[in-house]
């Protein structure tokens, strides 16, 4: 039967997800509702 707390204890994240996850948090991303915000504000500024 495995024994989860000693398996936690051996656990090490993979350096490509740590590297991965500096970049997402590094990087100011957008998400769809800012792409859709700033649609709508430059179809009321041509108005």
């Amino acid at each position: 039967m495995l024994d989860f707390e000693e398996e936690l204890k051996k656990f090490h994240p993979s350096l490509e997800i740590d590297q991965v996850e500096e970049n997402v948090y590094s990087n100011n991303l957008a998400d769809v509702t800012d792409l859709i915000d700033e649609m709508l504000k430059e179809i009321k500024d041509r108005r």
